[in-house]
């Protein structure tokens, strides 16, 4: 895929600048109008949905439309590209995923901006690790029994994952090296089909996200043996971290919302408290944990700003200790 190249010369740059101090110096006024909300991803998805429920939250609380306006395509860049070249004034935001903002940049080459200088951290929505299932005809019950099984026959079985530089496929490549185990990745255009042939024992070994498996966790279709990250899931409590099981692997899955840079720090300020408030009202956890994910545990714009920086150091040094890329 060909894109564009993001071009900000000085002026451009004075010009943002302008704007968001222009935007600041109404005060209070802000927000004085509809507020953007750029998702990139399709309408119905995960992300969508997250995304429309918190907009119709903030709408409230601002007393202003947050429009939710899909951008969907290129691994989330044609979305992320949009809020970076929008006017840093508070009104162009962007509700991505951690795939998108840490694990995209360690994968490509050539991304048309920098999620570290071109984008400001607001606020850390929802978290939650990726599952690892085995078929229920695997003699494994954990993690460290399926190492050993793994390691005790080496090429004899393979892993699938909904697609090539997901968190499920750098994931198990880190636990490969870590580990010694030796087997290949498979990978798969839809998690169903995945989940299917978990099912069916013709796959034995996979990753998914967290949401996708419910249905086949609840009627035993399958057996799940790990989570990434260090906290277990709200509606699969019974699937062990792998921290627990031994292997300190912290970075999970996780939605946010972030601003163009330079989007005066008042406003970013205020809508991460805002935001970090409404993801923890009851009826908002009650509704997170359907989709078996959590409020984030980042409670500040300098907390998920951490964060980013931590997930992204993970996952670059992944990417280069495995060799695996995406091209774009």
């Amino acid at each position: 895929m060909k894109l564009l190249t993001v071009f900000r010369p000085a002026a451009a740059v004075a010009t943002a600048l302008l704007f968001s101090c222009a935007a600041w110096a109404q005060g209070d006024a802000w927000p004085s109008r509809p507020i953007t909300l750029v998702t990139a991803s399709s309408a119905g998805s995960g992300t969508d949905l997250l995304a429309r429920e918190l907009a119709q939250r903030l709408s409230a609380e601002l007393k202003q439309p947050v429009v939710v306006d899909n951008k969907p395509g290129g691994s989330g860049i044609i979305g992320t590209q949009a809020v970076v070249r929008a006017a840093p004034d508070g009104y162009t935001l962007l509700y991505t995923t951690g795939s998108n903002t840490v694990m995209a940049p360690a994968l490509m080459k050539n991304l048309p901006y920098d999620v570290t200088k071109d984008l400001a951290p607001v606020a850390q929505t929802v978290e939650g690790g990726v599952i690892l299932h085995v078929s229920n005809d695997m003699p494994v019950k954990n993690l460290p029994e399926l190492v050993q099984l793994v390691k005790s026959n080496p090429g004899k079985y393979s892993y699938g994952t909904w697609g090539v530089g997901s968190s499920g496929h750098l994931t198990m490549e880190w636990l490969k090296r870590k580990t010694g185990m030796e087997m290949p990745h498979v990978a798969y255009k839809q998690s169903s089909q995945l989940l299917t042939e978990l099912a069916t024992g013709t796959l034995k070994i996979g990753f998914t996200d967290p949401g996708a498996p419910l249905p086949f966790i609840e009627t035993k279709r399958l057996r799940s043996i790990a989570v990434t990250g260090i906290v277990r899931l709200p509606r699969t409590p019974d699937i062990p971290t792998f921290q627990e099981q031994g292997y300190d692997f912290e970075p999970v899955g996780w939605f946010g919302v972030l601003a163009p840079a330079h989007t005066p720090a008042p406003i970013v300020e205020r809508l991460g408290a805002l935001i970090t408030r409404i993801q923890n009202q009851p009826d908002m956890v009650k509704k997170v944990a359907a989709l078996n994910v959590q409020a984030a545990q980042a409670k500040s714009p300098a907390a998920f700003q951490a964060v980013i920086g931590r997930d992204l150091k993970m996952w670059k040094q992944i990417v280069a200790d495995t060799g695996i890329t995406v091209d774009n």
